[in-house]
């Protein structure tokens, strides 16, 4: 184990009961295995270009993590960035999210799509297929754009570059969906994984977050949800019923659910938001 009780603290994300037990017993044995597999692709690789007589391109190991809002999947994935980095041979891992990808407001707005933000057609997904396939053709340099939780729109001006990493962990709402008739971003990850849950508990815990941010994030300034802040306990827990229901709910049954089954590792969630069950695919 190479995360301390503090690091623990620092990568839980708001609301989610993790505790350093479960590190233990589910985050690092998946590390391991995610080690084990980088290692048997890299050594695929080398023998491949071997025998075409070609020089070794070192690509980044891809692993694309998947799962409703409010589930838990950021918390998860900041966890195996930390421990794929602490492994000896100390991988460079990279994280992007795919809220970078989002269109911006005005353009969603443009398109009527505003109150459809997260789903499928919100996103720039040409933009996002070619930053990751420009990861996976071993350019020395990539960026992605930067999304601000505050504003809740694309930063202008500001990315994320990203230079020679090992492995890059890529988390989102829809990131494992295919494209019928075309290549998706999912094609291309070497690992996936799916975080998962009742749809009962994600909706009390997104409405717990929700009550979170309404006495934290909503109260900056600049944010988008500051008008949030103002109401009382039941008006909040009104509106994040009703937010759950009408959109983000929605979002989980028709696009995200079914794209559980393409993951490689399920990681399935109790109503206290630890992990009580791991199913992995072979092959």
């Amino acid at each position: 184990m190479t995360l301390s009780d503090a690091d623990v603290d620092d990568l839980r994300g708001r609301n989610v009961a993790l505790t350093r037990g479960e590190v233990e017993q589910v985050y690092l044995p998946l590390a391991r295995l995610l080690d084990l597999h980088m290692q048997a692709t890299r050594q695929q690789s080398l023998v491949t270009e071997a025998f075409l007589g070609r020089p070794s391109l070192r690509v980044p190991y891809l692993i694309g993590i998947a799962g409703s809002v409010a589930v838990g999947k950021s918390t998860a994935a900041r966890l195996l960035v930390e421990l794929l980095g602490r492994w000896p041979h100390a991988p460079r891992v990279v994280l992007v999210t795919t809220d970078g990808f989002l269109l911006p407001n005005a353009e969603l707005r443009r398109r009527g799509l505003l109150d459809r933000k997260g789903f499928p057609e919100s996103y720039d997904r040409r933009r996002l297929l070619t930053f990751v396939e420009r990861l996976r053709s071993g350019a020395p340099e990539v960026s992605a754009p930067v999304y601000s939780h505050i504003t809740y729109d694309i930063v202008p001006g500001r990315t994320q570059v990203v230079e020679r990493p090992d492995v890059v962990v890529i988390e989102g709402l829809n990131v494992l969906q295919g494209r019928a008739g075309g290549p998706a971003v999912s094609d291309h990850f070497d690992f996936s994984i799916f975080i998962d849950a009742d749809g009962d508990d994600i909706a009390r815990w997104y409405v717990e977050r929700f009550h979170t941010f309404r006495r934290t994030a909503f109260r900056e300034p600049d944010s988008f949800f500051r008008h949030y802040a103002a109401l009382s306990d039941d008006e909040a827990d009104a509106e994040a019923r009703r937010l759950w229901r009408t959109i983000n709910e929605v979002n989980l049954r028709e696009h995200i659910l079914p794209t559980r089954e393409r993951a490689r590792l399920v990681l399935s969630k109790g109503p206290d938001h630890a992990v009580t069950r791991v199913r992995l695919r072979r092959r």
